[in-house]
């Protein structure tokens, strides 16, 4: 593939040859996340801040950066817009629920993209809610790749937080349920190569944050 496209379409490509690595997750992100009230108090939307690993980080700063110095977050700007414009075919993976439904997005907000001094990229991003929600029911996201083409962990400290909150709200996190043996057996290249659409994989290694308020 030629030019700059946004790396998440560059990774996802690579599905397609057959010289592609040998094992999933192909890419590592460290997710925070924080879930946004708006001044009614409802729930407006998601902000996210997606740590990139190192190899990936490469790929998305290569030829940017200038005397060995990472690139400012001005030349990362194109590259950020590229990511987020990809990132929709996937559903920003992002998936709210609240009793139950699925709840949809509107385009991302406040994007961009930087990289610290050991030139690791973070993608930032606030992702609104079509229509905000009310916490008094149970709200609940998780952040996966339904392929596991992606692997996406929460930080290890406070990983979600909730800002602008009434007072009362409460933020509960979910681990998922251990893999059972079978489901073990199964993660080779060739199961995900072959997976059906709509499998849903990654949901089964994802973490579920549960936002309520009285």
């Amino acid at each position: 593939m030629k030019g700059r496209i946004g790396p998440f379409l560059y990774a996802l490509s690579l599905l397609l040859l057959p010289e592609g690595a040998d094992a999933h997750p192909h890419v590592w992100v460290a997710v925070r996340s924080e879930v946004v009230f708006a001044a009614d108090g409802k729930i407006a939307g998601v902000r996210h801040a997606w740590e990139f690993d190192e190899m990936y980080s490469a790929y998305a700063v290569q030829g940017l950066g200038k005397n060995g110095k990472p690139p400012t977050p001005e030349e990362l700007a194109p590259l950020a817009q590229t990511n987020v414009e990809s990132l929709a075919e996937f559903e920003f993976f992002t998936f709210a629920k609240q009793n139950s439904a699925k709840l949809a997005f509107k385009p991302p907000e406040n994007v961009s993209l930087e990289a610290n001094e050991k030139k690791i990229v973070t993608l930032r991003f606030f992702l609104p809610l079509a229509n905000p929600v009310s916490a008094k029911k149970p709200f609940s996201f998780q952040v996966y790749d339904p392929t596991y083409f992606v692997a996406f962990d929460l930080e290890k400290k406070n990983p979600v937080t909730l800002a602008q909150a009434p007072a009362g709200c409460s933020l509960s996190l979910v681990e998922p349920a251990p893999l059972l043996a079978t489901d073990n057996q199964k993660l080779s290249e060739a199961f995900f190569q072959n997976m059906s659409p709509g499998s849903d994989f990654g949901m089964k290694l994802a973490t579920r944050a549960i936002v309520a308020c009285p």
